[in-house]
């Protein structure tokens, strides 16, 4: 849904607690135009109070991997937890973050595991008819994310995708564009992040969310402005629909050409019949041109119920 919140909050037992070490992310990310970080932010400035965030400086953004910079005097970065050795602490919560499928989000201060912030994010609810939609239209759904693959999975598993890849940097999105291309395939990329904006640039078709980043907009070939997936299966059935129209009018005029040109050419067909003719067959293209004003998209469904709630993955 694009609406993540900050769910627990596990600070390393000798650091300056999760109070502070919110507050160092929280500076910080506001330099970031991330959901998660926009949700780190927001969540800082509520538990602030009347002091606020303090200034930040020296921000710096690394796609797929998190942003750092410069706070009171200390070197702050907000990661996605990597390989290196955890306190124990944030090693069992980011286990936890695993097994309830939430995305864990690592807070190092002056190079020291500080924190480790839980974020959460609901799968919109059109999304499970829309990936349905769309593989009954016989399009293969691949869920491409950075995030961890525990997450990936849970996310996949519920809406059906079977194919995923996890902990993807912007440069991996891209290359698996590129080796399904090189497969003969024809690929559409959705996004709304920056690391998403290589895989929409390199895609036959690169659609981004309304809701997304100005990157990923610009370097997509469609945006949906309602910012809403589902419209995607809307979008390709009426691509398809205005396809067989033009080969249908294509069709239509040429058949029409080859058989009417060459009875006027040995003076079978009298110039007044002909003109009538010519008249109709334009007439019969733009009528059939005009049916697709008639064109609806799919009327609405209510989603199947879930008994289990899953997040988003976050790319």
């Amino acid at each position: 849904s694009g609406r993540m919140s900050v769910g627990r909050v596990t600070a390393a037992p000798d650091g300056p607690g999760a109070a502070a070490v919110l507050r160092l992310a929280g500076a910080v990310e506001q330099g970031s135009e991330h959901p998660l970080g926009h949700a780190i932010a927001a969540h800082a400035r509520r538990t602030a109070g009347e002091d606020g965030l303090p200034a930040m400086t020296g921000f710096r953004a690394t796609a797929g991997h998190g942003v750092s910079g410069t706070v009171e005097g200390h070197g702050v970065e907000v990661v996605t937890p990597d390989g290196t050795e955890l306190p124990t602490a944030l090693r069992t919560a980011r286990e936890r973050a695993d097994e309830d499928a939430r995305t864990a989000v690592l807070v190092r201060v002056d190079g020291v595991p500080a924190a480790l912030v839980e974020v959460t994010d609901l799968v919109r609810p059109g999304s499970y008819r829309a990936v349905d939609r769309l593989r009954r239209l016989g399009v293969r759904p691949v869920l491409a994310t950075g995030d961890r693959a525990a997450v990936a999975r849970t996310v996949a598993g519920d809406l059906g995708i079977a194919e995923v890849h996890a902990r993807c940097t912007p440069q991996d999105k891209a290359e698996l564009v590129r080796r399904l291309r090189a497969e003969g395939r024809r690929v559409a990329v959705v996004g709304d992040g920056v690391n998403d904006a290589a895989a929409l640039a390199g895609a036959d078709l690169g659609i981004a969310m309304g809701t997304g980043t100005d990157v990923a907009i610009g370097a997509a070939d469609v945006t949906l402005v309602r910012g809403d997936i589902e419209a995607l299966a809307d979008a390709v059935r009426l691509a398809r629909h205005t396809l067989g129209t033009i080969r249908a009018n294509l069709a239509w005029a040429f058949g029409y050409n080859a058989v009417t040109m060459p009875l006027a050419m040995v003076g079978l067909l009298n110039p007044m019949v002909a003109a009538v003719a010519m008249s109709l067959s334009s007439v019969l293209v733009v009528a059939n041109s005009l049916r697709l004003r008639n064109w609806q998209p799919a009327p609405a469904r209510r989603p199947r119920s879930r008994t289990r709630t899953a997040v988003r993955s976050v790319t």
